[in-house]
């Protein structure tokens, strides 16, 4: 192949296995042409059979990337260009590349995307060439129908999710005078300039694997192929309860980035505990419907735009000391997407306390008391995010656009499975797990007659 490298296309057919080579050879042998029948003139098919055959599933932008780069794989190593149609061999090694190849037969097939040339790209095309590669898998993701619940809707802010994404991804490349917090700083305008050879481009497909993973699915769903691909663990399910039909402060973007943070074991079904359209603007309902349901996302919507959140990684207890472990995790969606896992510094990973005199009230997540990295105060609406520099426990910067912010939008998502079960099987009357039940219950001058008769549960 081009930089230096060589193949062909019988050599690539071992990545495959037998029932994925028929299929390739089957779907080349529907795009390749019918013109000739002669062994002299062996079958290729061209740019307009490609579209055709992939229709509206695809922007046309992207398939004209994916034509360009099957003409530009150089089967003998003596090509003096790209050829004029696709060949069975360029194909077959192009579609290994993509579909099964390591991070640095990816990244020659990227390079072959964006430029005709052997010579190192600028960051500014590979820019382009994520925005195109997401753009796309929103693109088939809504033509396949396969949103799996979630929607498509604007992002707040000047730039669409689309670019915030691509942004986010970028922001792994090793890029000349760029800082090493890779994924957490974005590419500078000036860095755009910068050159990007096949090795950057390697360490890049490495270090983002949404990349690899986002070729996936446009050539999976763009070519309809049968071969296997989980899209559930990258379009986890929707759940909502029925008759609670809602918008998301989440797009399908933004749930993907989230989800592909999470462990692989609670990355195919979301399902929601909690909205403030829903279930009002209100703490005790907030404490009475997250407790006890397992790990869950917490994420809110302040009043300048600005959507973030956590991972909890356990249930949430109410209780006034520190919970959780360290696979939690904060996150920001917008106006940038990153996400910021715990340092060790403290174990100050989750916070959950009601109806306490001397000690705070509220939701929180890292850092410490009055000094939260995410902070939901018992006074619905009110929050803070307080990081000078950073949060001791996640090294997360402010997450709001005020430190001290209000909101309106809040949402609770149970991730993986079994989250009412975990209520049912608890063992814990429902006046244990809603304070609000327990307030009216005590307003009415009723007292709660299973108090000191039930065996109280065991702590877990």
């Amino acid at each position: 192949m081009g930089n230096g490298e060589s193949c062909s296309g019988q050599n690539v057919r071992s990545q495959f296995l037998p029932e994925e080579q028929a299929e390739a050879d089957k779907l080349f042998d529907a795009l390749s042409l019918e013109k000739s029948h002669s062994n002299a003139s062996p079958r290729s098919f061209s740019l307009k059979a490609l579209k055709s055959h992939i229709g509206e599933a695809l922007p046309q932008d992207m398939v004209t990337r994916l034509y360009n780069g099957m003409c530009r794989v150089d089967l003998t190593g003596q090509a003096k260009g790209p050829s004029e149609s696709v060949s069975r061999g360029q194909f077959t090694v192009s579609m290994s590349h993509l579909l099964k190849g390591n991070s640095k037969e990816k990244s020659l097939m990227i390079l072959k995307m964006i430029s005709a040339t052997n010579r190192p790209v600028k960051a500014r095309e590979v820019q382009k060439f994520t925005e195109d590669l997401v753009g796309s898998v929103v693109h088939v993701l809504n033509h396949r129908q396969e949103l799996r619940g979630w929607a498509q809707k604007k992002a707040p802010g000047p730039l669409p999710r689309v670019q915030i994404l691509a942004a986010q991804l970028l922001s792994e490349m090793k890029l000349a005078g760029k800082c090493p917090e890779y994924g957490r700083k974005l590419v500078e305008p000036q860095q755009l300039n910068c050159d990007c050879d096949q090795a950057v481009i390697e360490d890049w497909v490495f270090r983002a694997h949404l990349v690899s993973t986002f070729l996936s699915v446009v050539i999976h769903r763009g070519f309809l192929l049968h071969s296997s691909f989980n899209l559930a663990m990258l379009v986890p399910e929707r759940q909502v309860d029925q008759g609670q039909e809602f918008e998301s402060i989440l797009d399908i973007l933004s749930v993907i980035y989230v989800n592909s943070h999470l462990p692989k074991e609670q990355q195919h079904r979301w399902h929601l505990l909690f909205s403030s359209q829903l279930h009002g603007h209100s703490f005790a309902q907030l404490c009475g419907r997250i407790p006890n349901r397992g790990p869950c996302v917490v994420l809110l919507e302040d009043h300048d735009g600005h959507v973030f959140g956590g991972f909890a990684s356990c249930s949430w207890e109410i209780k006034p000391q520190f919970q959780g472990d360290n696979r939690c995790f904060l996150f920001s969606i917008s106006p940038s997407m990153a996400v910021y896992t715990c340092t060790g510094y403290n174990d100050h990973y989750m916070y959950l306390n009601h109806g306490q005199q001397t000690i705070p009230n509220g939701l929180g997540m890292g850092g410490q008391h009055n000094y939260f990295g995410l902070w939901i105060d018992f006074d619905f609406g009110k929050g803070h995010s307080k990081a000078k520099p950073t949060c001791t426990t996640y090294n997360s910067p402010q997450l709001s656009a005020k430190e001290d912010f209000r909101f309106e939008k809040l949402e609770v998502w149970a991730v993986g499975d079994a989250s009412r079960l975990r209520l049912a099987n608890s063992n814990k009357s429902i006046l244990d797990v809603d304070p609000e039940a327990q307030v009216l219950l005590e307003m009415s001058g009723r007292s709660r007659h299973s108090e000191g008769l039930r065996q109280v549960p065991e702590e877990e």
